[in-house]
């Protein structure tokens, strides 16, 4: 984890994959590269899960992970392991380098989802796309002018 100077104020997204959680920061390693630093299963936890906190027989599933996409912190989770995921009211928005890399970018996250908007170019954009990927969570690639 990084550790940041008293009084700064960091506001991370923490997704929670209701059950597919290693599932998908296995996705995000291949599809865009992300590197897991931290992963810990409900079973590691040096305390016991409260009861109700996640379904029986999660035990393997992931109780928190944090993992890097470019400079940017994310945290993640099983959550309670209801199967049940739920991306809703925000995108989580990818700047990449080059129109070639914002292609296989969005193509591979758009695998088994649902482009919302194809890549074009844009007024504000050398290219830009949203789609939602195959866990549900809501995604904008963009090639800065």
């Amino acid at each position: 984890m990084t550790t940041t100077p008293k009084n700064t104020r960091i506001v991370q997204p923490y997704l929670f994959f209701d059950g597919r959680c290693e599932e998908a920061l296995e996705y995000y390693r291949k599809t865009v590269g992300a590197q897991i630093d931290m992963l810990m299963r409900f079973k590691d936890s040096p305390e016991p899960p409260q009861p109700g906190a996640c379904a029986p027989g999660s035990a393997d599933k992931v109780m928190h992970a944090s993992f890097r996409i470019g400079e940017t912190m994310l945290m993640a989770s099983d959550g309670r392991c209801q199967g049940k995921p739920s991306f809703q009211g925000f995108s989580l928005s990818l700047t990449v380098p080059s129109e070639a890399e914002a292609d296989k970018v969005f193509s591979a996250l758009s695998e088994g989802g649902q482009v919302q908007m194809p890549l074009t170019k844009t007024f504000f954009a050398k290219r830009f796309g949203m789609l939602i990927d195959r866990f549900g969570v809501c995604w904008m690639i963009l090639v800065a002018p």
